[in-house]
């Protein structure tokens, strides 16, 4: 604030005039100081509050430093992946009865960093050196499987079972089915076929025995040994035949009819 001094004369006197004297008073005073002092207040009060909220949360989330993140709730948890233009990219859903993953490709890599299970829409891939399925019924395939390998566990079977429909196995370079210390059995309720289309039918084995063959037309009067011949039909039908000095097998033998 500014004050000035006048001092009023009669004619002809001469009256040094002062200087003007300026007094200015520095602050906030009066309901500015008030308020400035309430708004301080004010923001200590938020500043206490959003720290006893952050401790708050920690506590409930059970989260320090030495252990992992919690996050409950008593629906289902959804976290959501979005791109700069805020559309969602990926999305994982846990829920009381499924877990559901959206996005473009499902990925599990192990320690090392190396692929152990990839899902995409066009292929899912598994990179263990083994797969294992401890189902008791196996593992069903709706469709085709391409696999270089198929082997079971020590001391138990391996069953490839078709129970409606066929089963066929191909390769270009041929199949191979081994049992180092088993058999192998294949069974089937109506036929089995084995067909070459360039090639023959090896049977490399001391002893091929074929139990349930039907048996034809017997073998000369006198002929006492008990030695068969396998017999074929035109329609390629197998039936024994009991041996003779000559050949037993009829071209239009009642089995072949």
């Amino acid at each position: 604030m500014v004050r000035e001094q006048y001092t009023t004369a009669t004619e002809g006197t001469h009256i040094e005039r002062p200087e003007n004297q300026c007094i200015y008073k520095i602050g906030i005073y009066g309901w500015r100081k008030r308020c400035l002092y309430l708004f301080v207040l004010l923001l200590l009060i938020i500043l206490l509050v959003n720290f006893a909220l952050a401790i708050w949360i920690l506590k409930v989330m059970w989260f320090s430093p030495d252990s992992s993140l919690l996050l409950q709730s008593t629906q289902n948890v959804t976290v959501n992946a979005q791109n700069s233009e805020g559309e969602v990219t990926g999305r994982l859903k846990v829920g009381p009865k499924m877990v559901e993953v959206q996005s473009q490709q499902f990925q599990i890599n192990s320690k090392g960093s190396k692929p152990l299970f990839t899902v995409d829409e066009s292929e899912v891939v598994v990179g263990t050196d083994r797969l294992r399925v401890t189902g008791p019924e196996g593992a069903l395939f709706e469709h085709s499987v391409e696999t270089p390998l198929i082997t079971a566990d020590p001391f138990q079977e391996l069953r490839l079972e078709s129970p409606t429909r066929s089963l066929s196995m191909d390769a270009p370079k041929g199949v191979h089915i081994k049992a180092h210390a088993g058999k192998v059995k294949a069974l089937s309720q109506m036929d089995i076929i084995f067909h070459s289309y360039d090639g023959m039918l090896v049977l490399d084995t001391e002893t091929v025995c074929l139990p349930k063959l039907v048996q034809g037309t017997q073998g000369p009067a006198g002929s006492s040994q008990r030695l068969y011949e396998i017999c074929v039909c035109p329609d390629g039908k197998l039936y024994l035949s009991v041996a003779g000095i000559s050949t037993t097998c009829h071209e239009h033998s009642h089995i072949c009819t």
